[in-house]
């Protein structure tokens, strides 16, 4: 009774398969047999017909049907395993079952990489073979390929890879010597981006003072800095550098810019009279003033036309209602405005444009220009005509326009001025070929015939009466011309 005890613990304890270990010696055809004779040997123990077997995943774990993937291997055949319904039990997410239909890999096939449906006949030829899909994990990349993320670059190397585009931590370089260094080697290379992001790290790491200090004999460095200052708006930071450069005049701008993020009105006049003290230069100081000045002028003008405006007391509001305010206007922009609503108020008024002329010292070619666009567009050719009008101490009165004819009878155009206010002032035009030019292309006919009578170019006259009207005023008029004996033409 002993005797079969012992027997049966023996057979339960001792197995004819060899288990698999890496440090085998025997060759790679001796390995192979081996596991064939072990599938063959599974084969003759599991039936066809065993119902519900479980599965198993890579580690051993009861999954699947072990049976099914024995059979599969050893056959090759194309077999499915119809009614076999494996119940999936619950465990750890990371396994994948193996499939259940249709599949075209087998378990030893997976672990291959081949279909089912071909096999190999040595190790060599599964080695060999490219027609193989590989399963096996992907191998973590060489040391070498992660340099990119080491800290044993130096200065000169880590500015390269910058300008390249590749990943480097600027972390490493702790010393403030490394860190000069490395703006140096970043100024060396002349990459204004590399520039940038070295001089943010060190804006970060080092304090104030030091910074400072090391910019100040680094000039290229500095400029980069107040540039990426300004862009990014940090005033505060800028400043502080400025003080400490002794920059004052650049202080007092950068202070002065800040009224751009002012919206209300009333508290941007009240910062531009600070401005007024600060260390400008005498032609800042002027500038600062004026701005000051008309910012005030404009309240007082908005102010007074949009009552105006609401009231409905000015006809002028009435037929050319405004389309803006005025506030925070540019000076010709407030001109302008002046000239079209206000022309004709007394200087003493400060919307009157001839006030704004004389308070700010506006050129007469800027006054002249901006008023004749404001009356053209008002077709008040009245006030045009008294514009272009001077008078001398003699009291005689003649045309005058400091911005040139030529440009007056563009603006006049571009107004749709009748042709009679035109031809008075193309005739003004001095140079003959640019008035020939004008009359000939805005179809003044008295100008072109009458210059071309002066010219005494008889061929040119006559050519030019084939352009006028049959019966018109315009060919009666060269007729008389031409018949004139006086005029000794030049052809």
């Amino acid at each position: 009774m002993s005797r079969v005890r012992a027997d049966e613990e023996e057979y339960w304890h001792s197995s004819k398969f060899r288990a698999f270990t890496f440090d085998d010696e025997d060759d790679e055809l001796s390995q192979l047999k081996e596991s064939k004779r072990t599938v063959n040997s599974l084969r003759d123990i599991v039936d066809d017909d065993d119902d519900d077997l479980e599965r198993v995943s890579w580690s051993g774990e009861p999954v699947g049907s072990i049976s099914w993937s024995i059979k599969e291997t050893a056959s090759g055949s194309t077999s499915s395993l119809d009614g076999r319904d494996s119940s999936l039990q619950k465990g750890s997410s990371s396994y994948a079952a193996l499939p259940k239909q249709g599949s075209s890999y087998s378990l030893s096939s997976l672990f291959k990489g081949r279909n089912k449906l071909s096999s190999f006949q040595s190790l060599s030829d599964a080695l060999t073979d490219t027609g193989v899909k590989s399963f096996a994990p992907e191998l973590r990349r060489p040391r070498a390929e992660y340099k990119d993320y080491s800290s044993d670059w130096s200065p000169k190397d880590t500015v390269r890879r910058m300008q390249r585009g590749k990943v480097c931590s600027l972390e490493r370089f702790r010393s403030l010597q490394d860190k000069l260094v490395l703006l140096d080697e970043a100024v060396a290379g002349h990459d204004g981006n590399v520039i940038t992001a070295v001089l943010i790290f060190l804006k970060r790491t080092l304090r104030r003072e030091i910074l400072f200090r090391e910019l100040e004999v680094r000039q290229v460095a500095l400029c980069h800095l107040i540039h990426f200052l300004r862009e990014m708006g940090e005033q505060k930071f800028l400043l502080d550098l400025l003080r400490f450069l002794d920059r004052t005049e650049e202080v007092a701008l950068s202070q002065y810019r800040e009224h751009l993020n002012i919206q209300d009105v009333e508290k941007r006049r009240e910062f531009l009279k600070g401005c007024i003290g600060l260390p400008f230069s005498a032609e800042d100081t002027s500038h600062i003033q004026d701005h000051y000045t008309l910012l005030e002028r404009q309240i007082i003008i908005e102010a007074n036309d949009r009552h105006l405006e609401m009231a409905g007391q000015s006809e002028l509001f009435r037929k050319y209602p405004r389309k803006a305010s005025i506030l925070n206007m540019p000076l010709v922009t407030t001109l302008f405005y002046s000239c079209f609503y206000h022309y004709t108020e007394a200087e003493g008024m400060f919307s009157s444009p001839t006030n704004l002329k004389k308070t700010f010292k506006i050129p007469d070619k800027q006054y002249v220009l901006t008023a004749l666009a404001a009356r053209a567009k008002l077709r008040a050719w009245g006030d045009v005509d008294a514009l272009l009008t001077t008078k001398n101490w003699l009291g005689y009165t003649k045309k005058k326009a400091p911005i040139g004819f030529h440009r007056v009878v563009e603006i006049l155009q571009r107004n749709n001025a009748p042709v009679q206010v035109l031809q008075e002032y193309v005739r003004l035009v001095e140079d003959v070929d640019t008035r020939l030019n004008l009359a000939t292309k805005y179809k003044c006919h008295d100008v072109v015939i009458e210059t071309y009578r002066d010219l005494k170019d008889r061929i040119q006259l006559t050519a030019y009466k084939d352009k006028v009207e049959r019966g018109s005023a315009e060919e009666e008029k060269i007729h008389t011309i031409l018949s004139n004996m006086q005029i000794r033409w030049k052809n």
